[in-house]
């Protein structure tokens, strides 16, 4: 695809995304016209895709329209986008090795893009296998108990968890599990950060 036909493409999708959300609010393009300071004539212009608008316009009409100005490129696709699909029982399976400690796990997901990062994994502890290793990191973390039952630390807490039991932390803070009170205690885990 041109550089050309790209930008036609994303001046398409932007006026599609005002023309609906303007819809949606039930404004006419004279009421947006005028809240906006844009006027009639080039708010039809960028709903038809005919115009590639300036930011300071977009600025103004998603005021108007009171939404964030990502809110108008909502249906401006890239020309690649990455999927990761893992079928029951499947996944890359991997060993973590850290000083007295081994554990397995499943990577499930992992999608990078430019401004996040993302990583799904179901993991397995034995209560035999040492100290599993605490973590400090950015972004957030997501913890379900899937088997068994443990004890997680969060800073200072501390939280015994069983099957079916989540927790959600802001990872800059130091945790992990520090005990493992079953024979095996097998959790998912989903870290999303900002890269």
């Amino acid at each position: 695809m041109s550089d050309d036909a790209a930008g036609e493409g994303i001046d398409q999708a932007i006026g599609a995304a005002l023309k609906e959300l303007r819809i949606e609010r039930g404004l006419s393009a004279r009421h947006l016209s005028a809240q906006s300071d844009i006027s009639a004539a080039m708010i039809s212009r960028i709903e038809n895709g005919l115009v590639s608008p300036s930011i300071s316009t977009l600025c103004a009409l998603a005021k108007a329209l009171a939404v964030p100005l990502a809110n108008l490129f909502r249906d401006a696709r890239t020309l690649h986008t990455d999927f990761t699909f893992v079928r029951a029982g499947e996944g890359l399976k991997s060993t973590r090795i850290s000083d007295d400690h081994v554990h397995e796990y499943v990577n499930l997901a992992i999608h990078m893009r430019g401004d996040m990062q993302f990583q799904a994994r179901r993991v397995t502890l034995q209560r035999e296998g040492g100290h599993p290793p605490t973590y400090v990191g950015n972004g957030v973390v997501f913890i379900q108990a899937l088997e068994g039952e443990a004890v997680y630390r969060y800073g200072q807490q501390t939280f015994t968890m069983r099957s079916g039991d989540s927790i959600s932390v802001d990872s800059e803070l130091n945790h992990g599990f520090v005990e493992v009170l079953t024979p095996e205690f097998v959790f998912l885990t989903v870290q999303a950060e900002t890269r």
